[in-house]
């Protein structure tokens, strides 16, 4: 039957169309089945760009939008980190999209990634309080280092420049100038250092696809809940949604769908939010928050590193841990002290991929136990 419905109607015999008058269900069955394919396959296809026109009106949109909100939580996903040279996760060209289709994915440097257009003005905006809290999937650090305030900041998947001791109460938290995952991956967090105050090993902060985060900070459950509860707006910048949406507490689930906050979403693809969203603006997150910060009339912001707070956060590893990871450094610019040592990577040398990032993308495989 799935043989002769790949035919077109007017190639089909007389046999053929007999057999598809007798096997009915079975036709019905299969005709939905590709079309569940079809509504998979565009949803995965990156949408185009809103024309130049198109996208300043609904700029226009957004602009009155966050100027009329009381209280703005903006959501972000790894579409605003693309810019910074970090691959997204399901876009055409993401991580688990290339996956998918069986296709390599290229080690990435995640240390030379420094904040983009987008960070600097989310920090910008939250200066101006025109944004009151910011919820970010991502764990690439790149909020903490724009400048942006912890209690402002709910990292739901972790931050890889952070490693925690859990057996000190309240637990510790250590910032560091490096890719702190080397040696982690799923149910599997300790760094391979130490606390200073208690000896115990100390673990990293990421939450895996398949895991349930239940450090304090840097995840900041507590603050994402209650500013979802305050809010009546949520800008949705550069994610897919599909892990976000199942997080009730951020969408006020248990109110009537007039009494929710507002919705606008900037994304290239699909998300499973469209149908709720008031305003969807398909186009890069650094072009639509750029033409926004001109439109509310503020000067755009970009990344310094002489004022990133990284260098001022971070502690400095023990002489006997300056070995205990091959990461490459952020390197604090010439004149400011250096407040961590350890290894580096030579220029030219081979580019690592973050433990969270390499060992997270690859959730669905697994090896198989070898028999006895």
């Amino acid at each position: 039957v799935s043989r002769i419905l790949k035919k077109s109607e007017c190639e089909r015999t007389e046999e053929e169309l007999s057999v598809l008058q007798r096997y009915e269900e079975t036709v019905q069955e299969l005709t939905l089945r590709q079309i569940r394919r079809d509504n998979l396959k565009r949803k995965q296809e990156e949408v185009g760009i809103c024309s130049s026109d198109e996208l300043l009106k609904k700029v226009k949109e957004l602009s009155a939008a966050v100027r009329e909100a009381n209280y703005l939580v903006v959501y972000t996903g790894a579409g605003i980190s693309t810019a910074a040279s970090i691959p997204d996760y399901r876009g055409p060209n993401g991580v688990w999209t290339l996956l998918q289709k069986g296709r390599p994915v290229s080690a990435s440097d995640l240390s030379e990634a420094e904040p983009t257009l987008t960070h600097m003005c989310i920090r910008k905006l939250y200066e101006e309080k025109l944004v009151q809290h910011v919820v970010s999937q991502n764990c690439d650090g790149l909020h903490l280092r724009s400048g942006l305030p912890r209690e402002a900041l709910s990292e739901l998947h972790g931050n890889m420049f952070i490693e925690v001791c859990t057996a000190c109460s309240p637990p510790r938290e250590f910032i560091r100038l490096f890719d702190v995952t080397e040696r982690t991956s799923l149910h599997r967090h300790g760094t391979g250092r130490s606390c200073p105050h208690c000896g115990a090993e100390l673990r990293d902060t990421i939450v895996h696809f398949g895991e349930r985060g239940t450090l304090e900070q840097p995840l900041n459950w507590k603050g994402a809940a209650e500013a979802a509860g305050k809010a009546d707006l949520i800008l949705c910048l550069g994610s897919s949604l599909k892990v976000l949406k199942k997080y009730a507490c951020l969408w006020c689930m248990n109110r009537a769908p007039n009494k929710r906050p507002k919705l606008i979403i900037v994304n290239l693809q699909w998300t499973p939010k469209d149908d709720l969203a008031a305003l969807k603006i398909h186009g890069k997150c650094d072009d639509v928050i750029g033409l926004l910060m001109k439109e509310l009339d503020l000067q755009t912001q970009e990344y310094d590193k002489l004022e990133d707070p990284i260098f001022s956060l971070a502690t400095a590893l023990r002489p006997e841990e300056e070995d205990s990871h091959s990461r490459k450094l952020i390197v604090p610019p010439a004149g400011q002290e250096d407040c961590s040592q350890g290894s580096t990577v030579e220029p030219g040398g081979m580019s690592v991929q973050g433990g969270w990032y390499g060992r997270g993308c690859a959730k669905g495989r697994k090896k198989k136990k070898p028999s006895t």
